[in-house]
């Protein structure tokens, strides 16, 4: 099985940057695609952005392109969120997920609450 720890979650001003972490532990392949996703409060979960492990190819939401920069690094296990030019309408928890078959989502982190004051 798979496990999933997000850290790296605060308080910040609006204008500033966090880096979120995703330890990903027990059975693991190249074959998955890791994923960043939020859910504001009151809101839906939203995608965020997403690598695939194989190549390293990296996909955004247009509302953080350019602001936002998904990496993993092999050696820790460790998938990574660069939050930088924060908004306060990036408030929300922030969930790492692992698609193990296909685009299918199918193990979950706890979360990690990020909030940003204007």
């Amino acid at each position: 099985q798979v496990q999933l720890v997000e850290s790296g979650g605060g308080l910040v001003q609006a204008g500033g940057s966090l880096r979120l972490s995703c330890v990903v532990s027990g059975r693991t392949s190249s074959d998955y695609v890791m994923g960043w996703f939020r859910r504001p409060s009151g809101k839906e979960r939203e995608y965020v952005a997403s690598i695939k492990w194989r190549s390293d190819s990296t996909y955004y939401a247009d509302s953080v392109k350019g602001r936002f920069t998904i990496s993993r690094d092999n050696a820790k296990n460790t998938v990574y969120l660069e939050m930088n030019s924060l908004k306060p309408e990036d408030t929300a928890v922030y969930y790492c997920a692992v698609a193990r078959l296909g685009n299918i989502y199918d193990v979950w982190g706890q979360g990690t609450q990020v909030t940003v004051s204007s």
